[in-house]
């Protein structure tokens, strides 16, 4: 693999004795849509604000194309930085709002116009150069603040939750749309988010962060599915968490006993050790075990069964020891009603060993 475009080293931040950024490491690749992704106060917006040179870090490193930006002021970095608020000029066109950074390098005026229109074009504003920023819509408004932060040719173009003031019908097609422009103009994206939705749905790359520290890193299939730790598995959705104890280790299989039945599972752990697992809802079957060697994990009681269009959230909990719940998704035809009792099913390679 050939270097990273961006590297932080053991970066971090403080303020007095609250840490808001604890040793962060992390490499992100030329043409990469990362999301930043995690609760409010988990560092993301730090962390981004420290690639930007907005924020100064108390210690550690920011390379880009392998030179120490760490203490480059924001105007110097090959970075360019799109708010939630957009800080578009009011008293300007869209066209002079997305040709500012051009002027600001002494680019003529009719290149910059020039530059300026294609640029509108290119996010789908064609034609729209002459209007003022209160003549455009909310979701206009962002497309004139990526096109103003793309068209200096940023080496990396840093997006604080851009998305969030949109209405939801606007946000996922914005959320199209950023994916599409990004794969066109092949920059590499780091974007910030709360929302678990919107990194899945955008991401090449996520970067899940809580208390200051990455917790997961990679693509969003993987980081569902197989989430690394405790905290990930049980952010990015539902799912259900079953606490177990290592009874025997034979290389990367583990055998624990659970509330509900004794389960192997690939990974790695101490005999002895008390482990969760994950497992998410939509891997549970009732019923008939989906294949031959499935791992039966007992009778289970639906207590509700929700319609929710593509599918049927269900709550139940074991027979054996009601204290034990489970969240389970259906097909909409399920007939899985409140009272009945059946056998659960889960297939081995579901099951997930979490680092707690």
């Amino acid at each position: 693999m050939t270097e990273a475009l961006v590297q932080l080293a053991d970066v971090r931040k403080t303020y007095g004795a609250l840490v808001a950024l604890d040793n962060i490491n992390l490499d992100i690749q030329q043409g990469q849509f990362v999301v930043l992704l995690g609760p409010s106060g988990s560092g993301k917006t730090t962390l981004l604000s420290i690639l930007g040179g907005f924020v100064e870090a108390t210690s550690g490193q920011v390379l880009i194309e392998g030179a120490d930006v760490t203490a480059v002021p924001p105007a110097q970095r090959p970075t360019v930085t799109v708010f939630q608020d957009y800080a578009l000029f009011p008293h300007m066109t869209a066209r002079d709002n997305v040709g500012f950074g051009l002027a600001m390098r002494k680019v003529p005026k009719a290149e910059r116009h020039r530059r300026a229109e294609a640029m509108l074009a290119t996010v789908g504003l064609e034609g729209l150069g002459a209007r003022r920023i209160e003549q455009l819509s909310g979701g206009q408004r962002q497309r004139v603040a990526l096109a103003r932060a793309i068209v200096v040719e940023p080496k990396v173009l840093l997006l604080d939750e851009p998305l969030g003031a949109l209405d939801l019908k606007i946000r996922r097609q914005m959320q199209e749309e950023l994916v599409q422009l990004q794969r066109r103009i092949e920059t590499t994206f780091v974007h910030v988010t709360h929302d678990q939705e919107e990194a899945m749905n955008i991401a090449d790359v996520v970067v899940v962060m809580n208390a200051g520290r990455i917790e997961d890193v990679g693509p969003p299939e993987r980081v569902y599915l197989r989430p690394a730790s405790l905290f990930t598995a049980t952010f990015m959705g539902d799912t259900n968490i079953i606490s177990g104890r290592v009874t025997e280790v034979h290389g990367e299989r583990v055998k624990l006993e659970t509330a509900a039945c004794s389960l192997v599972v690939e990974g790695t752990a101490q005999t002895g050790a008390d482990v969760h697992l994950s497992i998410r809802p939509e891997q549970l079957y009732l019923g008939d075990a989906p294949e031959a060697n499935a791992i039966a994990l007992g009778d289970i009681s639906v207590t509700s069964n929700v319609f929710q269009g593509p599918n049927r959230l269900c709550h139940a909990h074991s027979v054996d020891d009601p204290t034990v719940q489970w969240i389970i998704r259906q097909p909409p035809e399920s007939t899985a009603a409140a009272g009945l009792v059946m056998k659960m099913w889960v297939r081995q390679s579901d099951i997930v060993l979490l680092r707690d």
